[in-house]
């Protein structure tokens, strides 16, 4: 594998961790998320920096598109996030976060796992 898809991964794999460091001494709470800017702000960084990585992946070698579930719609939140800040839905973050975030980081591992050897 190309060693710069292996870095991408790897930024997707250090954003995942850091987003999941900012709830590790609390419980994951959507209205306390809502009403913290600094904490939204923070996370939608690092959705910015995943959706960046994930293009550069498959712009890189688009068959890796088949292994990371959702990769057009990835690239398509990073786009909005920094293009369309004032469009920006907490509850779409919110469910990102709940329930999409957690296979993206099982994937990412496994292609870690496949390709760092």
């Amino acid at each position: 594998m190309d060693e710069r898809i292996l870095k991408w991964l790897f930024d997707i794999s250090a954003a995942i961790d850091e987003i999941e460091s900012y709830f590790e001494n609390s419980e994951k709470n959507f209205f306390t998320y809502k009403q913290n800017t600094m904490l939204k702000r923070a996370v939608e960084r690092d959705l910015e920096i995943i959706g960046e990585a994930v293009n550069r992946i498959i712009t890189r070698d688009e068959s890796l598109a088949a292994k990371i579930t959702n990769s057009k719609a990835i690239i398509g939140l990073r786009n909005q996030v920094i293009h369309a800040y004032d469009n920006i839905s907490d509850e779409n973050i919110w469910s990102i976060l709940i329930n999409h975030l957690p296979k993206l980081k099982t994937e990412v591992k496994a292609l870690i796992a496949k390709y760092h050897q």
